[in-house]
Parts: structure tokens; C-alpha cells; sequence
């Protein structure tokens, strides 16, 4: 197991993630001496789905320990009992969950603050450490498994499906999964870029409202992301629509077809900026930095990747695949720093010289993955 950057608070803490990004072997070499109850056991959950407050059966009389909970969004009524124990006889919750899709629909409050909210993502560069390789990384993601599994390839294949016929079924999300498939592909060909969710439902042939749903569903299961525009204290005219990314560039390259009319470099440049941007999400959330993510995009297509704003300060970040810099890839940053000159500007890219360009510094891509909390906590 690599060791992770996330720390373990004091008190009672929900912790989400996808799908095999090591929730689980996490908070089992993190509590060791917890107790733990498995959800995906179904004769657990058959018993506390007929009765939640049999929950108190399964923990020791006077048990002084954490209290493990595994995919704890499995029976969301299980909250109200979590609740009662907390205050009867102040146990200390760990709640695993690869969703919030249901505690959400049914209203659940979350513990009503008496649980802190953590996220564990896909391993970073710096918790890899010497395993760390970048032309690996880059095709395969940063999937625990996809490191260490023999045949990486085989592994992603097998996760999509799984997510496809276990996931969305178990969540009763939809009965249509032809539809779903159709639509987990073309939204691939949004990877990194402004979304048009028209574009994306005439593409898979599938009606404008489910299509917006369907990209709700995969934010509730932690798989995707929508990342808005950066629009504090505006100067100009700016775009309206997010950007989309899949939450691991090895899941994305196993979802996104491609043939010989594909550019290899438009492929291996999005794998680039996908990286980059499920690092920057790991580090902000393991370090509780407490940035919020955005992206800057002027009317006129004027673009910066990535925009870090929170209390530390602003990072603006632009990622570019080749290692051969010309000054009109600078331009965006160069007018973000116009309209916001307390920023720190960064452009990344696949050369091997860190340089300064103005108030703008050129870092090479590798080196930054393997500095990034540095980069991000000055």
C-alpha cells in the first residue's frame, strides 16, 4: 500500500471516493484495532437494512475504539442510528462511501456537523514516490491498481465495466445502460473542454434532459467533475459553460475511443491536462488547502487551465504537452495577470528547463507533480 498524504482527524469523519481509489485499505491500516462493518456483505446488510438500529449490536459494550463503516451510503436510515450512538456513548465514526448520490436524495444531513467530510482521490506523484512513472502514469492513471496490477489495460476495461453494470445498477439509476454506455463515450470527447451538453446528447442520441442528468449522476458517484469559471471581480466578458473532466486520466483513455483519424497529440495533450488537474484536486483536498478550482475563459476563447483561489492566495496554471514554448501560449496567463496582478502564474509543459518568462514561471511537468503540495502551500 503507498502511504497517503490525507491525515485522520480527531472526531467523526465521512470520507468519499470513486470506486477503488483505496478508501478501504486506508482507513484499515489507519484503525487497525476499529471495528469494521462491511456493507458489501450481504448478510450485514440485509440485517441493518431490516433494522438500523441492530447497528449497536455489532460494536462491544464499552468499546473505547473507532468505528469503521464501509460504503456507509448503502443504508442511508443507518444515519439516524450513527447519530443516536455519537451522542449516547460518543463512538468515533469512520463512513466510507464511494457516493453520496442517495444520502443526498433522501435528505440526509451528513450528521448535522457532528462528522467532518474528507475525500480521498487517486494516489498523487509524491505518494508514489519511486514508483512514480510518468509515461505510465499518463496512460494508465493514477488508479491504485493501475500501478500495481500486471496488466494495468485489462484492469481499467475491467473497471469501467464493473462501474457500468454494478454501480449503476445497484444505484437504480437507470435501466437503460446502452443509452449510458453511448453516453459515457461521447462524454470522453469533452474531456478538458467547455461542455455542451446539446453537442454531447445529439452525439449519443439521447434526449437534452436526460443527458444533463446524466452528467448530475456522475458527479453524485465522484467519477466526474464540472468545473465553473473564474469570475471574481470580472474585467471582461467570460464564458458561461464549465469544464468537464473524468476523475482519473487512465478511466478517461479506457473510455474514449480512438481510430485513425484521432491526432495522437490532441489525445496525449487532454491525458496531460487531466493529470495535472486529479493531482492539483488530491493535493488541495489531502492538505485541506482549501482551494476552490476553477477555470478562466474570455469570450473571445482567451483560456487558463486551471485557477487555484482560496486564502493562500491565487495560482493560475496553464499545461501545455510540448517541451518547445512559443510566446502565444503564454497569452492567456499573460491577461490573467493583467486582470489580476497578485497572482502567481505558471505555465507547466513537457520540456526539461524551469525558466521565467516576465512574471510568468515555466516549470517542467514532471518536476511539478513531484513539488506540487510545495507549490500550492507557499
Amino acid at each position: 500500500m503507498y502511504s497517503r498524504l490525507i491525515k485522520p482527524p480527531k472526531k467523526s469523519f465521512f470520507l468519499f471516493g470513486p470506486r477503488s481509489t483505496g478508501k478501504t485499505t486506508w482507513v484499515k491500516k489507519t484503525f487497525s484495532n476499529a471495528a469494521y462493518i462491511d456493507l458489501l456483505e450481504a448478510e450485514i446488510f440485509n440485517d441493518l437494512l431490516a433494522n438500523p438500529q441492530r447497528l449497536e449490536n455489532f460494536i462491544p459494550k464499552d468499546f473505547r475504539n473507532w468505528v469503521i463503516i464501509d460504503e456507509v451510503q448503502r443504508i442511508p436510515d443507518l444515519l439516524n442510528e450513527i447519530h443516536r450512538l455519537i451522542e449516547k456513548h460518543k463512538y468515533k465514526f469512520v463512513l466510507t462511501g464511494s457516493s453520496a448520490r442517495k444520502l443526498r436524495r433522501r435528505g440526509i444531513n451528513l450528521l448535522g456537523g457532528r462528522a467532518l467530510t474528507y475525500s480521498l482521490h487517486p494516489v498523487t506523484a509524491v505518494e508514489l514516490a519511486n514508483d512514480f512513472d510518468l509515461k505510465h502514469s499518463l496512460k494508465y492513471g493514477h488508479l491504485p491498481c493501475a500501478y500495481t496490477e500486471p496488466e494495468p489495460k485489462k484492469y481499467l476495461e475491467s473497471y469501467v465495466k464493473t462501474f457500468l453494470e454494478e454501480e449503476v445498477r445497484q444505484e437504480a439509476i437507470t435501466r437503460n445502460l446502452s443509452a449510458f454506455s453511448r453516453f459515457l463515450e461521447s462524454a470522453s470527447f469533452s474531456q478538458g473542454a467547455m461542455l455542451n451538453i446539446s453537442s454531447v446528447a445529439r452525439e449519443c442520441a439521447v434526449q437534452r434532459k436526460v443527458v444533463e442528468n446524466y452528467f448530475t449522476i456522475l458527479e453524485d458517484l465522484l467519477i466526474a467533475y464540472r468545473i465553473p469559471v473564474f469570475t471574481k471581480r470580472a474585467k471582461r466578458r467570460l464564458a458561461a459553460h464549465p469544464k468537464f473532466y473524468f476523475f482519473d486520466v487512465g478511466v478517461y483513455r479506457t473510455l474514449r475511443p480512438t481510430g485513425p483519424l484521432d491526432m495522437p497529440e490532441e489525445v496525449e495533450g487532454i491525458a496531460y491536462e487531466t493529470l495535472f488537474f486529479q493531482e492539483i484536486l488530491a493535493i488541495n483536498d489531502a492538505l485541506d488547502l482549501g482551494y476552490d478550482v476553477s477555470y478562466w475563459r474570455t469570450s473571445n476563447n482567451e483560456e487558463v487551465d486551471l485557477i487555484m483561489y482560496g486564502h493562500k492566495g491565487i495560482n493560475a496554471f496553464e499545461v501545455k504537452r510540448t517541451g518547445k514554448i512559443k510566446k502565444s501560449m503564454l497569452r492567456g496567463l499573460r491577461l490573467f495577470l493583467r486582470d489580476y496582478p497578485m497572482a502567481k502564474a505558471y505555465f507547466i509543459y513537457g520540456g526539461n528547463r524551469p525558466m521565467k518568462e516576465g512574471s510568468i514561471t515555466i516549470l517542467p511537468f514532471e518536476d511539478t507533480l513531484r513539488n506540487l503540495p510545495a507549490i500550492l502551500e507557499k
